[in-house]
């Protein structure tokens, strides 16, 4: 069955959002976040300090598209108002691992007593700053800092050992505010 289904986004204050055709570029206090969007059917449209998407004949995958991009546009709103924060703990048992920056590269060295360093490349747009064992991702694009998070996370797995054991490496213990691991 088709439903009439619009959502309207509020822009908060400070926030500066323009659409350009399937485009919607963001401004706001920390930066400027811009999106391409895959509207064809919907209406996008940006209407006084709002920003309306829709359409009066809503299949079940438009309904799945309108929500999906307002969850979308929203992190883009709170983004450029206050950037996402991701923090990692660097925990080992045996062997003391540290990491340092160079460049857009992050090297993780002494992991399990390795002589060569591992390396893992950080996405332009996010940040990162090393303090001792903890490791923080800053970045007004959520999915940037979390693919930052996720790339550090994964250069220090390891396979066919017991996690719950064998504990060594970066682990995310706080994903944008929501507090999911606890050392």
């Amino acid at each position: 069955m088709k439903k009439e289904i619009f959502e309207e986004i509020e822009i908060p204050e400070g926030v500066e959002a323009n659409i350009e055709g399937d485009t919607l570029i963001v401004k706001g206090p920390e930066g400027e976040n811009k999106r391409t969007f895959i509207i064809n059917n919907l209406v996008f449209e940006k209407k006084e300090n709002k920003i309306i998407i829709g359409n009066k004949k809503s299949t079940k995958n438009e309904k799945k598209r309108i929500y999906t991009l307002v969850a979308h546009i929203k992190n883009m709103l709170k983004g450029v108002k206050e950037k996402f924060v991701y923090e990692l703990k660097i925990v080992f048992s045996h062997f003391p691992i540290t990491a340092e920056i160079q460049g857009n590269k992050v090297f993780i060295k002494n992991f399990l007593g390795e002589k060569i360093p591992r390396e893992v490349e950080i996405p332009e747009g996010a940040e990162v700053e090393i303090n001792k064992d903890q490791v923080t991702v800053k970045s007004i694009d959520k999915e940037l800092a979390g693919q930052a998070s996720a790339n550090l996370e994964k250069a220090t797995s390891v396979g066919s050992r017991d996690k719950r054991v064998f504990q060594d490496g970066i682990y995310i213990t706080n994903k944008a505010g929501k507090e999911i691991w606890n050392f």
